[in-house]
Parts: C-alpha cells; structure tokens; sequence
C-alpha cells in the first residue's frame, strides 16, 4: 500500500465472508482465516506483516471495515510511538450484545484468496494448502472427518 492509502477500509475480494478466525499470530505475522463456514475450509487470508497493535477477538463474524478514524490513529500513534504504515479497523460481532470496535496496526498487509484445508485429507491436489494446525498422520491410520480415531476397549 502507499503512503496515501494506507489508512483507507480494507477491500476484500468477491465472496462470503462471515465467519473470520485468527489461524496464526507471532511477532512476524498476524494472519486471520475467513469463508462462509470454518469448518472445513476457509478461502481467504489478511496476512499483517510485523503486528504491533492488535485489539480484536480470536473469532468473530461479519466484520465491517472501514477507515479508521482521526482520534484512532492518534491514539494507536501514541500507543506505539509512531504513526503505523498499516491501521486497519473494522466492526463486528463477536457474540456479545453490541458489536466490538477492532483495529490492527502493522508493517503490510496482504490479502490472500486460496483455498486453505482445515483437516486432513489423503486425496487433496497436489500443492494444496492445509491449515498450520493440520498433520498428516501416521502411516496406516486413517483420520475421519478431521478427527484421529482412537481405540475403544471395554473390560468385563
């Protein structure tokens, strides 16, 4: 993004995009998942490169953003010394009664539309991507539905 748009609303790509979750977080990157329904799959990514200021939930749903305000990003300068090259801030329910005011300052940002798999599967595309939390597993053992069988014994 250049200096003039670096503030303005995100603008994300055509889709359905409800259900949001962060699927990765460190110093080097914030990355939050969004599809229609997490479950299985989700198929679009914003990946904030060098976070330093990051005030949403881990889950919410039908975020709307927007530019941030005047105030916000003097307060967010305050709060990190400087003013940051990315703010991002956005609306959303987060299951409580009103909606949660969120924003998110950061070196870059990238939006990334792929689809990303939430579980394993054996017949996948070649080059297809899973989530960071997806294993394949062992050699032999089969996993269904996202799920790790596990052995049922009963003792008499």
């Amino acid at each position: 993004m250049d200096a003039e748009r670096q503030h303005e609303a995100v603008r994300l790509p055509e889709g359905s995009w409800w259900d949001w979750d962060v699927v990765a977080w460190d110093a080097a990157e914030l990355r939050l998942a969004a599809s229609y329904d997490l479950t299985f799959l989700h198929g679009l990514e914003l990946v904030f490169g060098d976070p330093t200021l990051v005030s949403c939930p881990a889950k919410f749903l039908d975020p709307v953003f927007r530019a941030p305000t005047s105030e916000e990003l003097a307060r967010v300068t305050r709060q990190i010394g400087e003013e940051p090259p990315v703010l991002v801030a956005f609306e959303t329910d987060a299951g409580g009664l009103e909606p949660v005011c969120c924003l998110i300052a950061a070196e870059r940002i990238e939006v990334v539309q792929e689809t990303v798999l939430r579980y394993w599967r054996d017949d996948a595309a070649p080059g297809q991507r899973f989530a960071p939390w997806v294993r394949s597993p062992a050699p032999g053992r089969r996993r269904l539905g996202g799920i790790e069988p596990h052995e049922t014994r009963s003792t008499f």
